[in-house]
């Protein structure tokens, strides 16, 4: 079982605690995948628009999140 499997059965504990520090280690992991892929993109010349949309987010708050990396 790979580490975010095991977050994600986790996350659905019956103790808030384990739960909730799973919620928080998968928040955690997607920012850092949106990052990678973000860069990867932008590595491939697509626009901040494309990306948005991919994301379902306005281009604008992708270029304010991602933009300065």
């Amino acid at each position: 079982m790979t580490k975010a499997t095991e977050l994600a059965a986790s996350a659905s504990d019956h103790d808030p605690r384990v739960g909730l520090r799973a919620v928080a280690a998968l928040r955690r992991l997607l920012e850092q995948l949106e990052a990678v892929q973000v860069r990867n993109a932008r590595s491939q010349r697509w626009a901040w628009q494309e990306i948005a949309e991919e994301l379902g987010v306005s281009r604008q708050a992708v270029h304010k999140k991602h933009g300065r990396r």
